[in-house]
């Protein structure tokens, strides 16, 4: 397996991007992350909900450096046989850098090692609707208005079956 998609805590993606589990060191990082994105990608009130994870995360999170600056991070738990992405952002200072394609990747190789896998999902706004339709992610269903005025919530899923044939080079 490449370095890029290795799931070794730590491991280089490239020469300038680690990625590394979260510490509770990297909580005020991880909220300049988040404000970074409010209000284009996140609803100003979305921010306690945030606070209150990286208080007590949930499932596995993430933190992405570049160049050892903490750029992005996010997560993944999983619901019976469903794996989630949880709460992924990239620092808007570095989106289209590829940080959040890698950090994507990261997960889904993550999630996707389980057997018992059939699908992974995600709750996004349609602002990133694009970026996850990019990597085979299909709408299941959207409410407009879902976080806030003129931030729609869009649900989306990733059959595990679609990610496996992509590693293998057979993508989509």
């Amino acid at each position: 397996m490449s370095a890029a998609t290795d799931c070794t805590p730590g491991v280089h993606l490239q020469s300038q991007h680690t990625i590394r589990p979260f510490a509770p060191a990297d909580a005020t990082a991880c909220r300049a992350i988040f404000c970074s994105n409010v209000p284009r990608h996140f609803a100003p009130d979305e921010q306690p909900e945030f606070e209150a994870f990286l208080a007590n995360p949930v499932g596995d999170y993430w933190v992405l450096e570049t160049a050892g600056a903490l750029v992005a991070c996010g997560g993944s738990r999983v619901d019976g046989n469903v794996g989630r992405l949880i709460w992924g952002m990239v620092h808007a200072a570095h989106h289209g850098t590829g940080v959040g394609r890698a950090l994507l990747w990261w997960r889904l190789d993550h999630l996707c090692r389980r057997s018992d896998l059939v699908a992974v999902a995600i709750e996004t706004s349609q602002r990133a609707e694009g970026f996850f339709a990019r990597h085979g992610f299909e709408v299941t269903r959207r409410v407009p208005d879902g976080f806030g005025p003129g931030l729609d919530s869009v649900d989306m899923h990733l059959q595990a079956e679609r990610w496996h044939r992509w590693e293998r080079g057979a993508w989509l």
